[in-house]
């Protein structure tokens, strides 16, 4: 079965949100600045979202640096970028530190129940007006290697990792949520490049879910990958392996709208491989995909409900008291020294 990914309006449930989250096909919500006033009312949202359907995956953009949607009560987590030049360029501390970033970015979500943050970043930073500070390098190894020890982190506090955006939205300078971005490199550049991440971190196991970019790499398929069977299919389940679950981004985007309309998008994310589709900041959107849209009824063979956290894991991970402290003190020096330079 596929799955919808679905938004809040504000810091509550409304009684039309509370009967859509009820919907067999309403699989997540994804949360947002606008639901977050202070840690005590997220908790008791997220409380409420339990209560009215247990077994939903709850899930946020947390990544750190300026895409980090919970700052007050919570540790602001650097920048990824941030992290290698704050080593002064030494790649065996980066990866230390990125280690405890992502520890202290998921214990600190997961205390308050909420099970997914999309990341990390895989992207490698090049010219893309989007990216940035939020990948972790221009050099694609080094991506790869401070990418798998913040997803260490993130394990050991009892988080999945959701690597994006397949197969790498770095080299492309137009932002997907306001343009259709088109990259138009040849099959084996992106490979040798942008991908190289997404295959190190997949042949290490290191990935449970994977988010492709809403990019035309216009030389190897007419379609934004996130639409493209050749990308999910073809390349990341057969070539690269891939055994996870495929989120599409968020199908409000501007990238997304060559498919047309919210039925011929969602019908597109899924027909392509997409397990759970995203629909944020758009209320009539969700509406009609639960009311009007044919959804495929096959077995499932990807569940994104198996990402929820490991609570067992946050549990133990929560008794290490003095190392939470640590890293939140790590961070506050990561982002010191960035501002300094």
């Amino acid at each position: 079965m596929s799955y919808l990914m679905m938004d809040l309006a504000g810091l509550t449930i409304s009684a039309l949100e509370a009967e859509q989250l009820q919907h067999p096909q309403v699989g997540g919500i994804i949360l947002f600045s606008r639901n977050f006033e202070n840690k005590s009312q997220l908790i008791e949202l997220v409380k409420d979202v339990r209560h009215i359907c247990p077994g939903l995956l709850i899930a946020v953009d947390h990544e750190g640096g300026r895409v980090q949607r919970f700052r007050e009560g919570f540790s602001l987590i650097p920048a990824m970028g941030d992290i290698l030049p704050a080593a002064k360029g030494d790649l065996t501390l980066a990866k230390q530190w990125a280690k405890e970033c992502g520890f202290l970015m998921a214990i600190e979500l997961l205390a308050c129940d909420i099970d997914l943050s999309f990341a990390p970043v895989l992207d490698v930073n090049g010219i893309s007006e989007v990216i940035g500070k939020r990948s972790f390098s221009a050099l694609a190894e080094e991506v790869s290697a401070l990418a798998e020890h913040f997803i260490i982190g993130m394990n050991e506090a009892g988080m999945a990792a959701v690597g994006k955006h397949f197969p790498g939205h770095g080299s492309v300078a137009a932002d997907s949520h306001v343009a259709m971005p088109v990259d138009p490199r040849s099959k084996e550049q992106v490979e040798a490049f942008d991908m190289l991440p997404f295959k190190q971190l997949i042949d290490q196991k290191h990935l449970q879910g994977v988010m492709p970019a809403h990019v035309v790499y216009s030389n190897i398929d007419p379609n934004p990958a996130g639409f493209s069977t050749y990308w999910l299919q073809t390349i990341l389940r057969q070539q690269l392996g891939f055994d996870g679950v495929i989120f599409s981004d968020d199908l409000g985007m501007k990238g997304a709208s060559f498919a047309g309309d919210y039925l011929g998008r969602a019908k597109a994310a899924l027909d392509a491989g997409c397990n759970m589709i995203l629909v944020c900041n758009d209320p009539v959107g969700v509406n009609a995909l639960l009311t009007e849209f044919d959804w495929p009824m096959a077995e499932p063979t990807h569940t994104a409900l198996s990402l929820t956290g490991n609570s067992a894991q946050t549990l133990q991970a929560l008794e290490q008291q003095t190392r939470w402290q640590t890293a939140q003190q790590l961070a506050i020096d990561i982002t010191r020294i960035a501002q300094l330079t």
